[in-house]
Order: C-alpha cells, then structure tokens, then sequence
C-alpha cells in the first residue's frame, strides 16, 4: 500500500464504505455502528444510504494482568467470543474468564442504555443489518457483536470497516453474510496508521452523531 494514511478521518472512510454499499446495491435497512469509533462512519454511512442508525455494543475481555490485551469480547446481550489460543497463552483459566464476562457483559449493557437513552432497542427482524466499525485489528469486539446480531431474526448481516489485516478479515467472513473491507494490507500495525486524523471519540461526540436525524 503506498500511502499509509488511506483515509482522511472516520467520516470520509463512512463516505466511502457508503458508496460502496451502495454502489453493489445492498439494500441496506439499519446501520449498526459499534462506539465509540464506528459512530462517524456509522452517521456518514446512514446519512448516504438514508436509513436509520444505531448501535451495537460488546467489552472487550482483558487477560489476566494485562486488561489491554484482549482473549475475547462479550455482548450487551451476553453472546461471547473468546480467543483460545490468546486465552491458553496468557495462562487465564474458566473462572477468570467467567467472571470478567460477567463483568463486561454488564459493562457492556450500561453502555448501551446510556447511548440509548429513552430508545429502545432496534427491531431486526427480516432486515439487512450493515454493521460498522472504524477498522479491525484482532475483531474481538466486532466478532462479539456479530455472534449477538446471528440470535437475532435480522435476515442479513454485512460487516462494513474500512480497513482490517488479511486473516482477521478472512475469519470475520464466517461470521457474516458479507464482509466489505476496503484495504486489507499486509503492513497491518493499527488501525490509526490508516488514517490522518484518528483522535479518540468521546462518550459525547458519539452520542451526538447517534443523536442526528438521518
């Protein structure tokens, strides 16, 4: 990849996976982006495709001593996914893990009371659902959410992001019906080397963007 910095910043990467949707004419019907980064692209996203958006939410699961090092994810609903070859490695055992789930399950739940508000949850039922994240480095929060979208009724589910490593791609597409990754380099390091301005999102920024009208 010649330039590292593919994108501007989160809502000219929504922008293009936009186009993109729109251009293979998924008729999307509900944009889920996952907070706090995927809510930019998540706004652009539904703003271009005009269909409403929301979230969906998953904690990340830290190994033992090492919180930011992620061995799995778990839902708002409770759906996991779990590492186990990251989890067998950092020497974490089943009551470990039982209990950070536990944990960040509830973690999990508060937030995405707290971004909804007085909404309540999106009915999924017979409808392609685009899920959106600002990129993918392991997946575990995105693997997560999308082992909580397969319980529900949603008739498809397509995994927008704009940029991910080769394998984690490869392994999200048994996930969902359809994966769009615009950039999968083999110089994969961090999702922010691909963008010019990768300034962390706040709990307020991100409410904001969910808070527009499409």
């Amino acid at each position: 990849m010649p330039n590292a910095s593919r994108f501007t910043d989160r809502t000219e990467a929504g922008e293009q996976l936009g186009k993109v949707l729109r251009e293979r004419e998924i008729d999307v019907d509900i944009v889920l982006a996952i907070p706090r980064g995927g809510l930019p692209l998540g706004r652009a996203v539904a703003d271009m495709l005009d269909v409403p958006l929301d979230i969906v939410v998953a904690s990340k699961i830290g190994a033992p001593g090492n919180p930011e090092y992620a061995i799995g994810a778990v839902a708002s609903d409770g759906s996991v996914w779990r590492n186990e070859r990251a989890f067998r490695g950092t020497g974490s055992d089943e009551e470990y893990f039982e209990q950070e789930r536990e944990k960040e399950a509830e973690n999990a739940r508060q937030k995405a009371e707290r971004y909804r508000g007085e909404r309540s949850e999106p009915d999924l039922d017979g409808k392609t659902v685009a899920v959106v994240d600002d990129g993918v480095a392991t997946g575990s929060t995105v693997r997560a959410c999308l082992e909580m979208l397969r319980q529900t009724d949603a008739d498809r589910i397509v995994l927008a992001v704009p940029v991910g490593p080769p394998d984690t791609v490869r392994e999200l597409r048994e996930l969902a019906d359809e994966v769009i990754c615009l950039e999968t380099p083999s110089n994969f390091m961090g999702v922010g080397q691909f963008y010019e301005r990768f300034d962390q999102v706040s709990d307020e920024e991100a409410m904001a963007y969910l808070e527009s009208p499409s």
